[in-house]
């Protein structure tokens, strides 16, 4: 049929997108498809010859439009509209069970769930702006990721324009999703590999990621990748009620929703529903490795809140690990970065649910001893979690002469230090010189979430420290391209490479460097805060040092400032300031200062330092998400849970019991106008209520109440 008999060619694009579009979705979404793969393909055709030869009626949401990007030379390092937090889990009945008793705790009885099948993928951000898709970001740490928008875009069941016909669009929409490869899919891909003399993928969750982190779209596009939306990370509007609410309108949205949720009332339907998906597990066309609860009630979640790690109204229930048999070769003490010495067991290859292992971690001395784990014994093996290789246990074999007991060496095997034993822990406290932990250092110090120096992984500082390039941590900085080209896989371009990278982490985020530094207890989060409250690594460093007197009869806490920053307690503040006190760590410290300069994370202004402020409700001008960026960058603490500590509660519409709490504690709480004056003034700026002095006028009492814990 010719362009003209519809209306020219501007007019039949436009319906050929649109039918494109439909028959997507029902296909995707709906699984009920129209019309035959053969009829889809001609209309696409139709479409691609007529944007051809009418370029200016190509749309970048046009379903012809999936693969278009350049190869990258790196991904874009991207934050998170909203943080992508992990999920609290376990294999055992009881955790779930008192989830779900803290779930009634807090909120009563009445309450409901959503259970789903846990995928066992790659979770992604999607972020769609006017109905379009913008951006796509892989969750990396939970707060930034890698922008793999161009891949993204490549998978046919992600819409690049979400459907309008049944549900209004909001203006912001960010989903959490997870990209997978079915199983049919996976084998297939894994053939055409092996015909190509190219190594297989072990499994279908790590061909998904590998397939996802392509720099060239061309490959991401040639491999089968599928994708689920299971939530709303944010929404510019009020957000669906429910759970089950939310799934429904990802449909309506033209957005593939697994078929298998469904609610659940209580932990005899959740254990229900974990029965019946893992009998059927091995039929299932996609990998899961457990259910996932989540509250159905989106205000209840709101009330119930998060941790730093996770949120606390849902909750993974893994399956039980797979388990193998096979034969344990060979004890060998590892040495890792912090010192630790840890028996691992080198055992005859054995597959796994789709991933060979060979060797596993034995965790302990007294764990060996337990359970009389010998060299040459016959062992059951299990991925906990589906993830991690264990040997469970020793399988009697009658008759047969085992080896004598494993023992752990007096002296470290790498540097010949005698260990020290602190329960059932062995360490080398050679911090700094042992080439184990020196290695383990450098790489730590040049990984991603700390001066994220390209090509210094794992064999590449374990070459430099066998070879003797480097002997100190500092001499990381010292290295020349012509010194890397006389060692084995180095090249001009590679040595050069390597050389630019690490100048160019002199200048770094100033939590970022802390993090690099392997202090015992400080993870990336820890890091941050830290990064957050001092500003400046002179001003943590001095907070981290000991008090050189206390008062008479008393012990001097160590690193009583430490303890002010969220999420440090007594015992990890100890640690802290007992390894920077070391002479060792604070010559290297020193060293590393005069080669690195910590950026402090950047603020807009402290006018609301030291207020805790509460956000509850949907609010109509931003996102609370938003609304808390805001009021972080001028300083306030945003928390989750309502305390005589809290400065303000901030109560948007279908606020929910925070602003009940707020009320009976006597806590001040604004309106929508009230947080924009609160952000343009600080305090000064609000209208004090009647009948309630101002902060700070005559008749204050002192707060005495005790300080705002994390209990919902």
């Amino acid at each position: 049929m010719s362009e003209s008999s519809h209306g020219g060619p501007e007019r039949r694009a436009r319906e050929l997108r649109r039918a494109l579009r439909h028959h997507s979705y029902l296909y995707y979404v709906r699984n009920q498809p129209e019309i035959s793969d053969g009829r889809f393909d001609e209309l696409f055709r139709e479409l691609k010859a007529l944007e051809a030869s009418h370029p200016e009626l190509v749309t970048p949401d046009s379903p012809t439009q999936r693969v278009g990007a350049e190869p990258l030379d790196a991904f874009e390092t991207i934050e998170h509209t909203a943080p992508m937090l992990s999920l609290d889990s376990s294999a055992d009945v009881q955790p779930l069970e008192r989830f779900d008793e803290r779930m009634r705790k807090a909120l009563g009885d009445d309450i409901g769930y959503v259970v789903e099948p846990k995928l066992d993928g790659a979770s992604i951000e999607l972020v769609y702006e006017s109905g379009r898709l913008s951006r796509a970001v892989t969750r990396g740490d939970g707060v930034r990721g890698e922008g793999v928008t161009g891949n993204i875009r490549t998978i046919h069941s992600v819409p690049l324009r979400l459907r309008a016909a049944d549900r209004a669009v909001p203006p912001l929409l960010a989903l959490r999703a997870e990209v997978i490869m079915r199983v049919g899919d996976f084998e297939a891909l894994n053939a055409r590999l092996l015909e190509s003399d190219r190594p297989p993928f072990a499994n279908p969750r790590n061909a998904a990621a590998g397939s996802l982190r392509q720099l060239d779209p061309r490959i991401t596009a040639a491999r089968p990748l599928d994708i689920y939306v299971y939530d709303i990370l944010a929404i510019d509007g009020r957000p669906p009620p429910t759970q089950r609410a939310t799934l429904e309108a990802l449909r309506e949205w033209g957005l593939p929703v697994n078929e298998r949720c469904r609610p659940a009332a209580d932990v005899g339907e959740i254990l229900a529903f974990q029965a019946e998906i893992e009998e059927g597990r091995d039929d299932l066309e996609y990998e899961i490795d457990g259910i996932v609860i989540k509250l159905d009630d989106i205000a209840a979640r709101d009330e119930v809140g998060e941790t730093s790690h996770h949120p606390r109204w849902a909750f993974a229930f893994k399956f039980p690990p797979r388990k193998e048999v096979t034969r344990l070769l060979h004890i060998f003490p590892s040495v890792g970065r912090t010192g630790v010495v840890t028996p691992i067991a080198f055992m005859r290859p054995v597959e796994l649910g789709g991933v060979t292992v060979s060797r596993a971690n034995l965790h302990n001395r007294e764990e060996v001893a337990r359970k009389d784990i010998r060299e040459g014994d016959r062992v059951r093996v299990q991925r906990a979690g589906d993830v991690i290789p264990q040997v469970l246990e020793r399988i009697e074999e009658p008759g047969r002469e085992r080896a004598e007991p494993w023992v752990m060496p007096g002296e470290c095997p790498s540097c010949g230090t005698l260990l020290e034993p602190r329960g059932p822990y062995t360490f080398c406290p050679n911090l700094f010189a042992c080439p184990a932990q020196l290695a383990g250092r450098i790489q730590h110090l040049g990984s991603r979430h700390a001066l994220d120096i390209e090509g210094l992984g794992e064999e590449t500082a374990n070459l430099l420290v066998r070879q003797g390039v480097i002997g100190r941590v500092p001499e990381l900085f010292e290295l020349e391209a012509a010194k890397l080209m006389e060692l084995e896989g180095f090249a001009e371009r590679s040595a050069t490479n390597l050389v630019t990278a690490i100048s160019e982490a002199r200048t770094t985020e100033l939590a970022r460097f802390i993090y690099g530094l392997g202090i015992p207890e400080i993870g990336v989060t820890v890091a941050r805060e830290l990064a957050s409250h001092f500003l400046s690594f002179e001003a943590f460093r001095e907070a981290a040092a000991p008090r050189e007197e206390a008062p008479a009869g008393e012990e001097a806490p160590a690193g009583e400032a430490l303890q002010e920053v969220d999420g440090i307690g007594p015992r990890m503040a100890e640690q802290i300031t007992a390894f920077l006190a070391r002479p060792e760590v604070s010559a290297v410290v020193d060293e590393l200062r005069s080669w690195i300069e910590p950026v402090p994370p950047p603020r807009a202004g402290d006018t609301l330092a030291g207020l805790r402020i509460v956000l509850t409700g949907g609010l109509e001008s931003m996102s609370r998400s938003e609304a808390a960026k805001k009021l972080e960058a001028l300083g306030a603490k945003v928390t989750s849970s309502v305390s005589k500590q809290t400065s303000y509660v901030v109560a948007g519409e279908n606020p929910g019991r925070k602003l009940e709490r707020a009320e009976t504690l006597g806590v001040e709480t604004l309106d929508e106008a009230g947080l924009f004056e609160l952000l343009s003034g600080g305090p000064d700026a609000l209208s004090p209520p009647e009948d309630v002095p101002a902060p700070g006028a005559a008749g204050d009492a002192p707060e005495t109440d005790a300080p705002e814990t994390d209990a919902p």
